[in-house]
């Protein structure tokens, strides 16, 4: 992380952050980026109006901040994810002691815009998955490795670093399960069904055989060279895929994520349940799939009822 331009006591304490983030809480190289990024930019706004201490951080100095964001036509969602970021700031810089008031607990921001991810139809999932099995009829490799991707993806909506960390040792094919590291290190159990089953073991026998080498390593899905799937192959595989539907909205590998948990919901599956197939660490985030459910049935009441 950059800590030029900052007080010698600013930038200790985001290095201090960083090492934080990393030890204690485990988390990924993306989200540790995006808080030292978030605080990072109050700290130099902060120093801009003359701190040089964590202790000159005041209430007003963060509210600056966001406004001084939100006039540069920042969106809700920013502002809501930056505060986010500085309150855990703020809250470890009271654990360790190095502020004596926590000036982020009055600070209020823009909620966040509901927004509904895409979901997939049953119809537009069973045309997807046709051309997928199509494809790897005629045994490609990566044909075979792509069919079972996006199976695996839908069958347990993972999280598409999750599946690129899979390895092989992760799958149990007798009991139909995966071991999953998520978020935080933490690992959960996923079932998968009887296509998905077929679709990797497809894989596993007639394709990831003539792609090993000697730097796969235990990988479960490989590249083109060999080595461990990268998350960026698997999102333009699937953004092409949908693209060839032509008449969806949804985009990448969490709208495969998205549509498993909805089509669970609309079949009857408890909430907290499909929390835990999701890696989900409050049951708050899962309840948005409630939300798809209830606007598509309300969708179809009213082009079906006569008086809706």
């Amino acid at each position: 992380m950059d800590y030029e331009g900052l007080p010698a006591e600013l930038g200790g304490a985001l290095d201090a952050f960083a090492q934080y983030l990393s030890a204690e809480r485990a988390v990924s190289p993306h989200t540790l980026r995006g808080y030292l990024g978030d605080v990072r930019s109050l700290l130099s706004h902060a120093e801009s109006e003359g701190a040089v201490r964590l202790q000159d951080l005041e209430l007003g100095t963060l509210r600056r901040w966001l406004g001084a964001q939100s006039q540069e036509g920042a969106a809700r969602s920013t502002l809501a994810r930056r505060s986010a970021s500085v309150r855990v700031f703020t809250a470890w810089a009271m654990a360790e002691e190095r502020i004596t008031t926590d000036p982020a607990l009055r600070l209020k921001a823009p909620k966040r815009e509901q927004s509904l991810p895409g979901v997939l139809q049953a119809g537009q999932l069973t045309r997807l998955l046709s051309t997928l099995e199509e494809a790897a009829a005629e045994g490609a490799p990566l044909a075979l490795r792509n069919r079972a991707i996006v199976e695996l993806l839908y069958a347990t909506g993972v999280r598409v670093g999750e599946l690129a960390g899979l390895d092989v040792d992760d799958l149990d094919p007798d009991r139909r399960t995966l071991r999953v590291i998520g978020k935080g290190n933490k690992e959960r159990t996923v079932p998968y069904g009887v296509p998905a089953a077929l679709a990797v073991d497809d894989w596993l026998r007639r394709g990831r055989p003539l792609v090993v080498r000697d730097n796969s390593g235990p990988a479960l899905f490989l590249g083109v060279r060999g080595g461990r799937v990268d998350q960026r192959q698997v999102r333009a595989m699937v953004n092409d895929l949908f693209a060839g539907l032509g008449d969806t909205s949804a985009s990448g590998p969490h709208a495969l994520r998205h549509s498993a948990a909805t089509h669970l919901l609309d079949g009857g599956a408890d909430l907290r349940a499909v929390q835990e197939i999701l890696g989900h660490s409050s049951l708050a985030t899962t309840q948005i799939y409630t939300h798809v459910s209830v606007d598509r049935l309300r969708k179809s009441y009213q082009q079906a009822h006569p008086r809706a």
